[in-house]
């Protein structure tokens, strides 16, 4: 396999499982140092050879120490891909909990921006760096009974738009994904008539797959994404319609 990463480092959040933990699997293996940021440190443990941060995303104090010692560590921050993330529970708007939505947001949305927020002078110092958030096609099209999650990723397509044309006259390109259901832990936190609906809207009817998800990421990552940013890449199984 070609090594299109050597000598780059990658941060990636929420990295030991799902999405998070097939895009580092797969940076690994094109020669990537990576840096894990997860809360779970079980996981983190047993994530192999990596340098490794536990971590809540939601401390944005948290996250500019992970980013300083990261920094420090592996000489340079060349990738962050934000994975970490919460579906939330799935109830009507008028009905959703107050906790409930300010977890969902505080995760998916406030996490985002700490960590990019946490990279970006790292980045800048060094003249270069990619950063792929992991955004979702609910927050193009609004998913119903899952209001928070939908409105996260909304946010997470805004943050990209914005720090992409910041940073547009820079080495750094800011990009986002906005997947389809792709079957992972997360449809745990899902009922099944939320996972049924998903993939009823899916015209390839079927789930999307991790792999097929880290490769479009790794492109994004990648030097030979050198004039795409602010930009919002569908993986979508067909359903995207805007």
């Amino acid at each position: 396999m070609a090594q299109r990463f050597t000598g780059r480092t990658a941060v990636i959040t929420g990295g030991v499982s799902g999405i998070g933990a097939g895009i580092a699997r797969r940076l690994a293996a094109e020669g990537a140092t990576l840096s894990l940021w997860d809360r779970d440190s079980a996981g983190l443990a047993k994530a192999g050879n990596h340098h490794a941060v536990a971590l809540d995303v939601t401390d944005s104090a948290a996250v500019a120490q992970a980013a300083a010692d990261t920094a420090k560590a592996l000489g340079r921050i060349d990738i962050l891909v934000t994975s970490a993330g919460v579906t939330g529970p799935n109830h009507p708007t008028w009905d959703y909990p107050v906790d409930a939505w300010d977890k969902v947001i505080d995760i998916n949305l406030k996490g985002v921006f700490y960590c990019c927020r946490a990279v970006v002078p790292s980045m800048q110092a060094n003249g270069y760096g990619r950063i792929v958030n992991i955004a979702s096609i609910a927050g193009k099209e609004g998913n119903p009974n899952a209001s928070a999650y939908s409105a996260s990723k909304a946010g997470v397509i805004g943050l990209t738009k914005s720090l992409g044309k910041e940073l547009a006259a820079t080495e750094i390109r800011v990009n986002c994904v906005t997947p389809a259901a792709v079957k992972t832990p997360l449809f745990s936190q899902m009922t099944p008539q939320q996972i049924d609906w998903m993939l009823s809207k899916i015209p390839i009817a079927r789930f999307g797959e991790i792999d097929e998800v880290a490769s479009l990421v790794l492109w994004l990552a990648s030097e030979e994404c050198s004039f795409s940013t602010g930009a919002v890449f569908d993986i979508s199984g067909g359903r995207a319609t805007y």
